[in-house]
């Protein structure tokens, strides 16, 4: 009887470039390479498009990091963020009302200070805010025991969806076959090189693959034989129902000792928090006691936020790695094998860049735009790790 492999092997195709995953990378990753005239694209995707992590992500876009490439990578992004509805005519319900970093213990003081002086040489309008200031941009905080804090009124935050949606209706009008419901099951490698990605429906010969599968990128890569580590952790985050007391214009405010982050959204408010003892994993259901956690942590540090109710709450994951810093670029072990994964919660407000970097990588041989060859996949193995500080 015919085996499964064997099955497979006589449905073939052929494709000039197979992505794996349809979340803002696999679509942002797609756009940007049939811009450029890549040939035959085919992405596949598990679920549907921007059902997978991307669904769950809070949205935010912020140029605040720790990094020089983080920051570069966030203003070339929001080169796009800010023209989104003008270059695909797709309304991503972008509020720009900043991001607001309060600090609580000493230790972040001098790193936060450092990093403002480092996006401001990178034309960042970031500035450092006291308790007073703070408190006038967002009332509804209690600051007595913040020590101070970072405000860029250029952060905020869309919608995921309708971004994703964005790259994707775009790249498929260039010719990109987006395939949902059909996940790679495997690859053919020979002689350390891709020949083939392996689907349900068939073979895909190809000798470039990109794995842009988020959270379950090792899963993946494990796949082509390869051990990518990015792993999934859960965050889980809650929108109240409509919420007037407090103004509708506050900035996105996070407590950066508790990751406690919330903005308006809607008529009512997002909030979560990470719980920093929890193991990686792919559970998806609410912890109703870190929820009540996560809601004492709200009330305690916006006290007015006792009245609200809740409306619903959902789970969804980081993918995150040794260093906080995403895997980008070809792995070394398999020739024709391309990742871009791993970002630890800001992948989505970095996709536009990436998909840019991605394809000049492809198809120019090396990056032009961004510097990023310190995210290489194989630093880790290396050990040149270069540690991410501004992560929620």
């Amino acid at each position: 009887m015919e085996t499964f492999r064997e099955a497979i092997s006589r449905m073939s195709e052929r494709a000039d470039i197979v992505i794996i995953g349809a979340g803002i990378m696999g679509c942002s990753v797609a756009y940007h390479l049939a811009a450029r005239g890549a040939g035959r694209i085919i992405v596949l995707e598990k679920d549907e498009i921007a059902r997978g992590a991307t669904a769950d992500a809070a949205g935010g876009i912020r140029l605040q990091f720790s990094t020089e490439t983080n920051i570069v990578l966030s203003k070339l992004s929001f080169d796009i963020w800010e023209n989104f509805a003008e270059l695909f005519g797709v309304d991503i319900g972008l509020h720009q009302q900043g991001y607001l970093f309060l600090l609580t213990a000493p230790d972040d003081v001098p790193v936060f200070r450092a990093n403002v002086e480092l996006q401001r040489a990178h034309e960042v309008p970031v500035r450092w805010v006291e308790p007073d200031e703070i408190r006038e941009l967002n009332p509804a905080i209690r600051v007595d025991d913040v020590l101070g804090g970072t405000y860029c009124p250029r952060d905020g935050w869309c919608d995921p969806y309708s971004a994703t949606m964005g790259f994707a209706q775009a790249a498929r009008r260039l010719g990109v076959d987006i395939r949902e419901d059909c996940p790679a099951v495997g690859f053919d490698v020979a002689r350390d090189r891709v020949q083939a990605v392996l689907t349900p429906d068939g073979r895909i010969e190809t000798s470039l693959a990109i794995i842009c599968a988020g959270p379950w990128t090792q899963e993946v890569g494990k796949l082509a034989g390869v051990d990518l580590p990015v792993l999934p952790y859960r965050r889980m985050s809650f929108v109240t129902e409509r919420f007037d007391p407090v103004p509708k214009s506050i900035p996105m405010t996070i407590e950066f000792e508790t990751s406690l982050y919330f903005h308006p959204e809607g008529e009512g408010f997002l909030f979560g928090m990470a719980n920093p003892d929890e193991p990686p994993g792919f559970d998806k259901r609410v912890d109703e006691a870190w929820m009540v956690r996560t809601i004492e942590a709200l009330c305690r540090r916006a006290p007015t936020f006792e009245q609200a109710r809740i409306k619903r709450g959902w789970a969804g994951f980081y993918e995150i790695t040794p260093d906080d810093n995403p895997l980008l670029g070809y792995v070394d072990e398999i020739e024709g094998l391309i990742v871009a994964a791993g970002f630890s919660g800001h992948g989505f407000m970095q996709g536009p860049a990436v998909g840019r970097c991605i394809a000049e990588l492809v198809i120019d041989g090396a990056v032009q735009s961004v510097d990023i060859r310190g995210f290489a996949p194989g630093r880790f193995r290396e050990g040149k790790l270069i540690q991410e500080h501004n992560v929620i």
